[in-house]
């Protein structure tokens, strides 16, 4: 059966993609139900004591000046510490980075305390990339020939993308990541395998009959030879 022709390049499902892709962005830049609300002169930086998380605001330019405050997603705010009160709290290297460091909005963004992590974030931003371009690619080909089609780089993408999210996640330790992806890694492993298989049944095949071919032109002289003996 020949596929359908083609027609028009549908431009909805990518703005679907979009569009999923700004509300996931939204909900991460502003989580539901955080009752923290830093003023908005101060810059902060992200805490987390226990199973509480919350921010420490700083206010003022110059040591002497900086007071300091440590708010809850529940809502507790605490009273004002000046640097020397905070020091004395929580130690003068984690002043210093509250303070001086605050404004590295990409740490803030990315979850991180170091450069070194970035190292782990392409790691996961890459598997992230080729988890996703596999439905993108899948996708694509699909609409080409406007039938559901899925290629051997699909598998490829999907577990070399579950390889780098899988170790990611063991990094974040994100046992729910870590689940997600140990499973899915073992199967695209396996469909793999059954590709490979089944297009070495199919050379073989394809060998016999060729040898089959060569060979059958030689039945009839030898059918012949025997009836006039």
């Amino acid at each position: 059966m020949n596929p359908a022709p083609k027609g028009r390049f549908k431009w909805e499902p990518a703005a679907l993609m979009a569009l999923l892709i700004g509300i996931g962005f939204w909900l991460v830049m502003n989580p539901s139900g955080n009752k923290a609300h830093p003023r908005k002169d101060s810059l902060t930086s992200e805490i987390r004591i226990g199973d509480t998380r919350g921010v420490v605001e700083v206010t003022g330019d110059s040591p002497e000046s900086q007071k300091f405050r440590v708010l809850t997603r529940e809502g507790f705010e605490s009273p004002e510490l000046s640097r020397p009160e905070f020091e004395a709290v929580f130690g003068a290297a984690v002043a210093t980075q509250v303070a001086d460091g605050r404004a590295n909005f990409l740490f803030r963004f990315l979850n991180i305390t170091s450069w070194a992590s970035l190292v782990w974030i392409a790691i996961g931003f890459g598997g992230q990339l080729m988890f996703s371009g596999r439905m993108f690619l899948q996708w694509l080909i699909s609409e080409r020939h406007k039938v559901s089609i899925i290629t051997p780089a699909f598998w490829w993408f999907s577990l070399l993308g579950g390889i780098c999210l899988f170790t990611y996640f063991v990094w974040r330790q994100d046992a729910v990541g870590v689940l997600g992806q140990s499973s899915g890694i073992v199967i695209y492993a396996r469909n793999l395998r059954l590709i490979a298989k089944q297009k070495r049944r199919e050379a073989a095949a394809s060998q016999t009959t060729a040898t089959e071919a060569d060979s059958s032109p030689d039945e009839p002289e030898r059918s012949r030879a025997g009836s006039l003996s």
